[in-house]
């Protein structure tokens, strides 16, 4: 509780780096994961990009069992079949063929309608040329690679080329891990699923350069850049961030939530479910990445400049050891460094060691005789 109320009044001080070191490992092997499965068993693409034809007839008695003897007695016994409810609680059995179904659409309806005992005018009939599916395809991965250039670009011009590699690295991932898990579960991507896929690119977007943003905010300030390394900016960016990404995500994720449990679950709407479903997995992914991902990279990529490597020897030098990146806010460098100086001395574990950027963490020394003292409370007249 006492973290939670750290972190609502802005005086958390965490060590992001622990945390990267852990979720650096589970990105990779998560990506690989979906990149096995998405060559091995591909997706499970919906009749709007490969083409086919879908009927639903609404009938209490007419079972998965009796719509597949039917659509065999068609030369269509691969079709995928499943019973579901309707907003009302109607029974409905849904029939999937594929694209070569779609010449032969009034001849599948006139046989399921005779095996399920209702009027052919009954069942609802959608039909897809396989062209149109390969079209939209087509037409989604250019926008796709043209958005990437142009987000590239505009990062670089306005930040800088590492933030816009940091950046387009977390929403790749976001997106080939979203896409995997429709993979590994074999969930059929309709174009809902598409319009969830690209919202998530400007959620995680949306957050990643928030705290990008800080990063340069504290960077421009002289006194506090020359007291850490880069990466220890980068941490103190993240902790001034954290609870607007809590929050912003939180409020998101709730009327995902709501779209899943009450739209899908209870009401039955399946195209509610394949657009929540993406949503809430790239919400989770993106407010991930945007911490752990871009961060990290950045940092690490930041560390190597030659500005960077000569601040970070010299404060080295400074504090006898490791660089703090923790307990910067409100201390001055003069107790940072007394702090780290008696964790060295004494032994003690003033330091976690080196890690990415050559840094390490300190405990939060006492405010110094140059730290501001807190204003003196009036007393009462009485």
């Amino acid at each position: 509780m006492s973290g939670l109320r750290r972190l609502y009044r802005g005086e958390n001080d965490y060590d992001f780096r622990k945390l990267w070191r852990i979720g650096i490992p589970l990105s990779i092997i998560f990506v690989i994961l979906s990149v096995v499965s998405l060559a091995t068993r591909e997706l499970n693409l919906g009749i709007d990009f490969e083409g086919g034809g879908v009927w639903e007839v609404p009938s209490e008695s007419f079972s998965v069992s009796d719509a597949r003897d039917a659509m065999g007695s068609v030369d269509e016994s691969e079709a995928k079949i499943q019973t579901l409810t309707n907003s009302s609680g109607d029974t409905i059995v849904r029939i999937q063929a594929g694209a070569e179904s779609v010449n032969r659409s009034g001849e599948i309806t006139e046989t399921l309608a005779d095996a399920a005992g209702v009027e052919a005018s009954d069942i609802s009939v959608s039909t897809v040329g396989p062209s149109w599916g390969q079209n939209i395809t087509d037409k989604a991965l250019r926008a796709l690679i043209v958005f990437f250039v142009i987000l590239g670009i505009y990062i670089a011009l306005t930040l800088e080329w590492r933030m816009a590699i940091g950046a387009l690295v977390a929403v790749a991932h976001d997106i080939i891990i979203s896409v995997g898990v429709y993979s590994i579960f074999q969930l059929e991507v309709t174009p809902a699923t598409v319009v969830a896929f690209l919202t998530i690119l400007g959620f995680s977007l949306y957050d990643t350069i928030v705290v990008f943003d800080k990063v340069k905010e504290n960077q421009a300030r002289v006194g506090l850049a020359n007291r850490t390394t880069y990466t220890g900016l980068m941490n103190l960016s993240l902790n001034q961030t954290l609870m607007r990404s809590v929050n912003t995500t939180f409020v998101t994720i709730v009327p995902v939530l709501s779209i899943l449990l009450i739209g899908a679950v209870l009401l039955g709407a399946v195209t509610l479910e394949e657009f929540g479903f993406a949503l809430l997995i790239g919400l989770v992914s993106g407010a991930y990445s945007s911490i752990v991902v871009a961060s990290s990279l950045v940092a690490w990529l930041k560390e190597r400049e030659p500005r960077n490597r000569t601040l970070r020897e010299r404060l080295e030098k400074s504090y006898g050891g490791p660089v703090p990146v923790t307990g910067i806010r409100h201390v001055s460098p003069s107790s940072l460094r007394a702090a780290a100086t008696a964790g060295v001395g004494a032994g003690g574990p003033a330091s976690s060691g080196p890690a990415t950027g050559g840094v390490a963490t300190a405990r939060p020394a006492a405010p110094s005789a140059t730290a501001i003292p807190p204003r003196p409370r009036k007393k009462k007249k009485r």
